[in-house]
Order: structure tokens, then sequence, then C-alpha cells
């Protein structure tokens, strides 16, 4: 009910959706957040998106801990040096809220701010070292106990993000593993422990190398270890305390590189094909394969019926005209298949999300776009049945 009304408020656009508009849910049906995952799952890439959705969950809890900071009485240098210090020099995306007086490592997909209000050109999205990409480099004297460790034997690596998961097998109608709530639901205070729980668990599922979730990250991005344990903070008697406590400090910025190279890639790789499939098209592969084969099979049924009524001189013949019937199956079936586009159910205001599962159109500008190209293949699909029906009306009978 609550989508429904924020859905409500967005303003038309008379043009096809941004990938930030997408991500932050200011899309509406076919081209919304639940309609890209469907479609990231179709090629058993969704574990991308899983990733930027839990960094960005992660990065909202961060910002919630500071918020408590600030409501407790306390400044963030009085309550975390260490990460003030961090932030002061080599910036983080919290600076406006930590008051560290470092600049913004301002982003396109970070969630601070309103997409709407970012220049997409502007936007910096290189790592810098010392900055969560290279974090890898500082962790590796570390001796914790509960820590994970680089894998001497690696599988090999793949060149995208996309193209690790090829071997995997698509589960469309799984659920999804994790989510990000745009509000993060609690009864106390958050703390660092909470933080680290985060990082842990996103470093587990997908950084560890042959985790079930592993997305590939280019080797200046990737993070060999995880030297903190989620179960105590650094203890200041501890040998490697400062190691630790410095590891600590990075922990809300630790994935936000990585972050930033996985909304390039989708926004570059998976978004323009997903526009393609779902503001130009209507039609899954699986639903337009199986009319590729109920085509095939309608066609050869109307030409068998079409040659028999010849060689048969059946009277009257006026009898061929009903062939306009497995015609018009046949060729409504072979160019939706081919335009990936069914123009009945863009007349019914249609669009399939699975297999034969459909959900109304929602989107203005979409719309636009499928009823246009809907009315188009409608008449080319007219055309065809009538000029194949006349030829064979035409053609004079013989008896054999």
């Amino acid at each position: 009910m609550a989508d429904e009304k924020r859905m409500s408020y967005i303003e038309p656009r008379q043009r096809l959706p941004t990938f930030e508009e997408v991500l932050y849910r200011k899309t509406r049906p076919p081209v919304d957040l639940f309609n890209f995952y469907l479609f990231l799952q179709r090629e058993g890439a969704e574990d991308v998106l899983d990733f930027w959705l839990d960094v960005q969950q992660h990065e909202n809890l961060c910002r919630a801990y500071f918020k408590d900071v600030r409501k407790s009485g306390k400044t963030v240098k009085e309550d975390w040096p260490q990460f003030w210090e961090y932030a002061r020099r080599r910036g983080s995306i919290y600076g406006n809220v930590v008051g560290a007086g470092a600049s913004k490592r301002s982003t396109v997909s970070s969630g601070d701010a309103d997409p709407e209000k970012r220049p997409l050109s502007s936007q910096g999205h290189h790592s810098r070292p010392g900055t969560p990409g290279n974090m890898q480099t500082g962790w590796g004297d570390a001796k914790d106990p509960h820590a994970y460790r680089d894998y001497q034997e690696a599988p090999p690596r793949s060149s995208t993000p996309f193209s690790l998961n090829l071997g995997r097998r698509s589960t469309t109608m799984s659920k999804r593993a994790s989510r990000a709530p745009t509000f993060i639901p609690r009864d106390s205070a958050i703390t660092r422990t909470d933080l680290i729980a985060s990082a842990e668990r996103i470093f587990a599922r997908y950084l560890l190398p042959s985790s079930d979730k592993e997305i590939y990250l280019p080797p200046s991005l990737r993070i060999h270890e995880f030297p903190l344990s989620s179960h105590q903070l650094p203890n200041p008697t501890s040998p490697n305390y400062e190691v630790e406590a410095s590891a600590l400090a990075q922990v809300p910025d630790m994935f936000h590189a990585q972050k930033e190279y996985v909304f390039r890639a989708m926004e570059q790789d998976a978004f323009p094909r997903f526009l393609r499939a779902k503001a130009f098209g209507n039609l899954t592969p699986v639903s337009a394969l199986a009319r590729l084969c109920l085509g095939l099979v309608a066609l050869w049924a109307g030409l068998a019926a079409a040659f028999a009524l010849i060689f048969l001189d059946v009277k009257p013949k006026a009898k061929r005209f009903f062939l306009f019937i497995p015609f018009t199956i046949a060729f409504l079936c072979l160019v939706s298949h081919q335009y990936e586009l069914d123009p009945i159910l863009v007349f019914l205001n249609q669009s399939e999300t699975t297999p034969f599962r459909t959900m109304p159109i929602h989107e203005p500008y979409v719309r636009k776009l499928l009823l246009g190209r809907a009315i188009w293949v409608s008449f080319l699909i007219v055309f065809l049945v009538v000029v194949l029906t006349i030829i064979f009306w035409a053609v004079p009978g013989h008896r054999l």
C-alpha cells in the first residue's frame, strides 16, 4: 500500500528512465527494480544486484550509527577517534554526517542524496591508493583467529561481474537471499559490533573466494581477508590492536569502491539490455520461443490445408478464405517472436515478468513506446495474412 502511494507521486517522464531512477525505485513496471532483478535472474547475474543492495543497506546502517552518536550528545571525534581521523585524512562518503571537515567522496550510487539532483557526468568513481578499493594491502599482518584468509588457489577469474555467473543455473523462481530495506527496524542503538557483523556478512557472501554468491572484481578492488570479529571489538591489550583498530575505522567505507564498480558495470552492460527487453518488448525469452514453435506448427497446418484445397479442387473456391485463421495464428506467433512483442498483450496493457506471467504496464512513456510498436506489428501481421490468403485463393484448383 505504501509503495502504491509513493508511486502515485512520481511525475510522469517523457523519456526512458535512468539506471539511478530504477535503483532508487523511482520507476514503475515494467522498468522497475523488481523487473530488473528478474531480468538479471534469468541471466544468472542477480548476485551483482544483491551485492549493490546489501552494500547500500550496510551504508545506511553506518549512517544510522552516526546519527545515533550525534543524538547521544557526543561527536564522532569523541566516540570513534580512529574513524574521524581516517575520514579527515582520506575522505569518506559520511564526511558531512560525521563533521570531519573532509571533502566528501561524492558518488553516483551512494544513497545519501537524491539521484535526481546529482549530475551523472560529474560523479567520480575511481578508487585512490589508501581508499577502500585498496584496503587489502593494509590488512595482511592481522592475526585474528576469526579472520578469513586469502586462498592460494583461487578459481579462474572472469572479465566482468556478469560473466562469472554464466556457469551457474538461473533460479528464476527462487527468492532473494538478502534484501536492502529502505529503513532499518531496530529497538536499540546501533553499535560498532553491528557494523562489523554487517561488513562480515557481505565479505563472506560475495567476496570470499569460492562462495556461492561470489562476484567478480578487478584485482585492485579485491579484499582478500577480513581481520575483524563480529563477536568483539579490538582489544587494546592485543598486540594487533593498532592493525585491528585501523581496519575497524575503514569498515563504514569498506565496500564503497566495489559498489561503484558494480554500479558502473550494471549501468553499462545489463541495464541497456534490460531497457531493450522491457521498453521495446513485452515477452520473456521462454515465451518467445514457445510462440516460435506454435507459429511454425500453425504455418505448417495452414500450408497443408491450402495445398489440400488446391489439389482436391474443393468448391466453392471461397472456402479458401478460411485459411486466414491458421495464417493469422502463425504470423501472430512468428512476428511476436521476431520482435519479442505480443501486440495482444500490449493492447491489454500487460507485460510478462516471468514466462506466461504478466503485470500491468504503469510507466506512461514505456506504454507509449510499446503501443506504437504493437500497432506496427499488428499491421505487419495483417499484411502477411492478407497476402498469403489471397495468393492461395487466386491459385486455380487442379484435382490430382
